[in-house]
């Protein structure tokens, strides 16, 4: 890809171009790390700060190829947006590259859950709830920059607008995770039905310096792991046991985020390792800072007890809860071609990004708009904030600072 000067936009003028690991795994972690020093919202919000940054700024991935890596995240069980970020750093620098991406984008909100129990007294107060409020005006600006970006880009003709649209009323009639997984689904099919107008092109292929062989090897590691594991722990206590009970968190979640909570509730809670009311306080921090959900887990490993807990614990629970869902998308990558490259596969995709858009509509009004819009104030500062970045292209990070400091001022409630 290429930047026109004159108009600060990508231009799709070489559009393979990102896929020919041209980065270097530090360009990867800077980049990252500043996303995840910045990317409050949740796991919606990401997709937003990310087409944002690696899209639109910087040109890695073009925004059809983005498009295929979202439903590709959104079909897998795991954090899809860490998912996403691990593929785009894989696909940047290679396997360096998708190791620097994860540990820049989650060392920022695992180090303060870590932290938590220590800096709790000054995050409460007033200002300290204005504050966090402000971050949720950001998620609402940044996800709606995002929605209006990718139904330009991803829903350019009436049957993949009739697509998004009928995503997004049925995931806000019916809810849920499930439901978000079939509307997924119910994309692919009737974009495959629809989408006459969508060809194959090789342009935008999805290609990793690696093959099938890699591939498939990868998806047995995934299921070695999960039906080994449990054979190992042989059900005593230790770190084998946590590197267990999290990873089948994070292999059998659908949806990411917010869904994994009741799995690590059953683990760790029911399970008899951590008090109901621990669980909860980690589980408001994780509300607060930055980067992915799955960070949780950090939190969670530190306060397991005895031997199983502390930094040791901390470790293998964040790493394990991350695994699979990135040996399953490391996995499926070089395997996509053989099922893309075709007109029917074509236009499913074509479907499923469309049903994204939906999706991705449908959580700016339910959770994002609901929490974090209050009343006029609230509204207003957002508005500010979208304009900010869509007529002047700031940074985030001054999105940021504006929102939190005009949320303290205003004294809004959370």
């Amino acid at each position: 890809m290429a930047v026109d000067p004159a108009k600060n936009k990508i231009t799709e003028t070489t559009a393979t171009s990102a896929t020919r690991f041209d980065g270097s795994p530090a360009e990867v972690f800077i980049t990252f790390l500043k996303l995840g020093l910045t990317s409050f919202g949740g796991p919606i919000a990401h997709l937003g700060y990310f087409r944002l940054e690696l899209v639109e700024k910087r040109g890695w991935v073009s925004a059809s190829q983005f498009g295929q890596l979202l439903a590709i995240c959104q079909f897998l069980p795991g954090p899809a947006s860490s998912q996403l970020g691990f593929s785009l750093g894989l696909l940047r620098a290679g396997w360096p590259g998708a190791v620097a991406a994860f540990v820049a984008f989650t060392a920022p909100s695992a180090l303060l859950l870590i932290a938590f129990a220590a800096f709790l007294p000054y995050l409460s107060g007033s200002v300290g709830d204005a504050s966090v409020h402000g971050l949720k005006i950001v998620a609402l600006a940044v996800v709606a920059q995002g929605v209006l970006g990718m139904l330009r880009q991803l829903c350019p003709d009436a049957q993949r607008i009739t697509i998004a649209t009928l995503a997004a009323v049925v995931v806000l009639t019916l809810g849920s995770a499930m439901v978000q997984l079939l509307v997924v689904a119910g994309g692919a099919f009737a974009g495959a039905l629809l989408c006459h107008s969508v060809e194959p092109g090789s342009d935008d292929d999805l290609q990793p310096n690696y093959g099938a062989r890699a591939g498939w090897l990868l998806l047995a590691i995934f299921s070695l792991l999960l039906f080994g594991l449990p054979l190992a722990a042989g059900g005593q206590p230790g770190l084998v046991a946590v590197a267990d009970s999290f990873y089948r968190s994070g292999a059998l979640v659908f949806g990411g985020g917010h869904v994994v909570l009741p799995l690590l509730e059953e683990s760790v809670v029911a399970g008899g390792w951590i008090p109901q009311d621990r669980f909860l306080a980690g589980y408001g921090a994780a509300q607060a800072v930055p980067g992915p959900m799955f960070s949780f887990a950090a939190y969670l490993g530190l306060i397991l007890p005895g031997g199983q807990g502390g930094i040791a614990g901390a470790s293998v629970a964040l790493l394990s809860i991350f695994l699979p869902g990135f040996l399953l998308v490391a996995g499926v990558l070089p395997l996509w071609r053989l099922v893309s490259g075709g007109v029917v596969p074509a236009r499913a995709i074509a479907g499923v990004n469309a049903a994204v858009v939906g999706l991705l509509g449908a959580a700016l009004y339910d959770p994002i708009f609901v929490t974090a819009v209050r009343g006029p104030v609230d509204l207003a500062i957002g508005i500010v904030a979208l304009m900010l970045l869509l007529a002047w292209r700031l940074s985030p990070l001054i999105v940021v600072a504006w929102c939190v400091a005009a949320s303290v001022v205003a004294g809004a409630p959370i």
